[in-house]
Order: structure tokens, then C-alpha cells, then sequence
């Protein structure tokens, strides 16, 4: 991918503003930019701009038995596609590339394994081990959810106090590592982006020993939902209704300071079939359908029988077919710019997406979140 004058300038001068709460001078850039790359996607480095981003999360690590390891048979796959990506160094010595562990399907191990100080202590160490073998720059723990069962995962009322315990003791074995190291190790999360998962946690107190935290602020609603509607919306014309918004407020009012807080994009969408015709097909009956890339998009957004709509205000793209009653939400570059001017406007810490090989050929929202971040 062609690097952009920009990006040279803006994320190439990662000096500029110091944060001198952290050790070891640890300094980051004005605005992140944070990349998933899923491992089981045929990784291949050489269409990676590593000036594209500040950070890549590599998903996923998974917590088996109480201890954090490659994923299911991809031991050989994990540590390959991590020397690749820490190459990318070699170009752009100021990106990190740090552990994504858990995500939807591997979070089940999270409840158990934190539940006494010595299954904490196994779980920390395990995932220093993991960093150190493969040369990180940081853990990001995507546990989904504390408190909540997410994908019929194991869970319980504990995980409230035990989230924060598992925090605290990575957080303090990382420190450990950065002062033997002269270094900084980075220390994150993924968070929900919906009022129930900041009420089953302690946001105010988890945030006290992470850097930052990645808010998914996606999946509002769903193929299994009986209307259509946003999936990854801004805003919302309604307070009870899901939005980036209402999910970076829930954050702040649990006391999570607005520099720590990443908002995420989506690099794909959602449709249903059989929609109710009414209102261009937004927030109507339907049967859903499936998710699909934007890159798989592409063909549906150049089809001249596909209307692209704007709603302002929710300040969400969709995509309406009267003829086939086919209502798709996705993200656009029009939705980036609403959500980077978002992230300006309040002072949060950046952005985030998932995920890389989703995204059209020619990076189309990538190129779009690097061009509205740039400060």
C-alpha cells in the first residue's frame, strides 16, 4: 500500500507529546490508530503500510487450562505471522504490535482462570511468557464479557472484582518487565460498547492499569435482529438506542478520563432480505441475511440498483434495493470523518478498527481514518 506524505509527517513524529504519568518516559503518538489482523486470514506482511497505523493488535491468543496460548492448532501459523509482523519494525521503528487474547469464541477460559490470586498469577504469567517468546510490545485482553456470558461463555458475579485483580497483576508484572527492559509495555482492553457491559463492570477502577482501552463500538444490532437498523453507528435519534456516543458516555460517566478511550470501526456490514419497504427500509421488518466485508461489498455499492443513503442522524451510511427489499449497514468514509471529528472534539485517544483483511482492496477506510486523524 502506497504511504501517504501525511502519515510520515504526523505518525513519524512520535515525540511530540510525552506522557509523563507512565515509566521509563514512555511517550505515544497524538492520536492512535489501532489495526486488528486476524491470524487465520493468510497474513501477508508485504501489503501492510506499517505507517498505516500506531498499533496492531494480533488476534487472538486463546486462555486454555488457565494460561495464555496460540490458538488451536495454530501454534506454528501464531508465531510466524508475529515475526512477520514485528518485521514491519524494520520500516517504522514507532509501531507496536501487541496480543489481542480471548475475542468472541475464546473468552471462555477468562472466569475461571481469575477467579483466586494464584489462577491470576498463572494467567499473568503465562501472558508475560507469551509477549517475551514472541517479542511484544503489549497485551490486549478481549475478554467477552466479565459479568456477561457473551458466547454462552462461563461467568460470574466475581468477575466484577476479579477483572480488576487480573488487570492490577498484569499491569504490575509488565511494569517489572519495563524496568529491566528501560521500556514501556503496553497494557489494554477491548470493551463493550453497550450499558450493560459497563454496569457488570468497574471501569473506573480497571482503567487505573491499562493505557487504553478499545471500545467496540459495532454490532449495535444484528442479522438475528427482526428490523434493520445501524450497526456501528455515531449518533442515535433516540437516548435509549445504541450508538458510538451513548457507548463512549457510559465509559466516561464510569470514570474512564476521555484520553484512554478508543473508538472502533467497523470494516464490515450487516443486511437482511425481505425488508418492508418503508423509509428507504430503515428500522423495518425483515429477515436477516448475513454479514458481509466491505471488501465483499464493493459489488452491492457500484450496483445501480443498490440506493446509497445517508442518515444524519444517526450519521450512518446505508444501502437500500427496493427492487430485492435488500437493506445492508456498514461503515463509509463519510462515517469515518463524523467519528474521527467525534474523537477530536472530546479528546479521546484515537481509534480503532476490525479488521485489516476486511477492508476493499484499495484500503478505502483505512486511507480514510489516517486522513481525517492526521493532526
Amino acid at each position: 500500500m502506497k504511504k501517504l506524505l501525511f502519515l510520515i509527517i504526523g505518525f513519524g513524529l512520535l515525540q511530540v507529546i510525552s506522557c509523563t504519568s507512565k515509566p521509563n518516559s514512555f511517550q505515544e503518538p497524538p492520536y492512535k490508530l489501532i489495526g486488528y489482523i486476524a491470524g487465520w486470514k493468510n497474513l501477508d506482511v508485504s501489503s501492510i503500510d506499517p505507517f498505516a497505523f500506531t498499533h496492531i493488535n494480533y488476534a487472538f491468543a486463546n486462555v486454555v487450562d488457565g494460561l495464555v496460548t496460540e490458538g488451536e492448532g495454530r501454534f506454528e501459523q501464531d508465531s510466524t505471522n508475529l515475526v512477520a509482523l514485528n518485521s514491519l519494525k524494520a520500516i517504522n521503528p514507532e509501531l507496536k504490535i501487541l496480543i489481542s487474547i480471548g475475542g468472541w469464541t475464546w473468552s471462555k477460559g477468562f472466569s475461571d482462570a481469575v477467579l483466586t490470586p494464584e489462577g491470576r498469577k498463572r494467567l499473568t504469567d503465562s501472558a508475560i511468557d507469551y509477549l517475551l517468546k514472541h517479542r511484544l510490545d503489549g497485551l490486549d485482553f478481549d475478554w467477552e464479557y466479565p459479568g456477561i456470558p457473551g458466547d454462552d461463555n462461563p461467568y460470574r458475579d466475581e468477575d466484577r472484582e476479579n477483572f480488576v485483580w487480573m488487570l492490577q497483576s498484569v499491569r504490575k508484572a509488565l511494569d517489572s518487565l519495563g524496568a529491566l527492559h528501560h521500556r514501556h509495555y503496553l497494557h489494554t482492553i477491548a470493551s463493550g460498547g453497550f450499558q450493560e457491559y459497563v454496569d457488570a463492570n468497574n471501569l473506573g477502577e480497571a482503567q487505573k492499569y491499562l493505557d487504553f482501552i478499545n471500545i467496540m463500538t459495532y454490532d449495535f444490532t444484528g442479522v438475528w435482529a427482526p428490523k434493520t437498523g445501524h450497526h456501528t453507528n455515531l449518533s442515535a435519534p433516540k437516548p435509549n438506542m445504541r450508538s458510538t456516543r451513548a457507548a463512549v458516555r457510559q465509559h466516561l460517566e464510569a470514570g474512564v478520563p476521555a484520553e484512554k478511550l478508543v473508538v472502533g470501526v467497523a470494516f464490515y456490514g450487516k443486511a437482511w432480505k425481505s425488508v418492508n419497504p418503508e423509509n428507504n427500509g430503515l428500522n423495518q421488518e425483515a429477515v436477516g441475511w448475513k454479514n458481509f466485508s466491505f471488501k465483499d461489498m464493493q459489488s452491492y455499492i457500484a450496483d445501480e440498483n443498490y440506493q446509497k443513503l445517508w442518515d444524519e442522524a444517526s450519521q450512518a451510511p446505508y444501502l437500500w434495493n427496493p427492487l430485492d427489499s435488500i437493506f445492508f449497514t456498514y461503515e463509509n468514509e463519510q462515517s469515518i470523518q463524523s467519528k474521527v471529528a467525534f474523537v477530536k472534539e472530546l479528546g479521546l485517544g484515537g481509534m480503532m478498527f476490525w479488521e485489516y483483511h476486511e477492508d476493499s482492496e484499495d484500503h478505502t477506510l483505512l486511507k480514510a481514518m489516517n486522513r481525517y486523524l492526521s493532526p
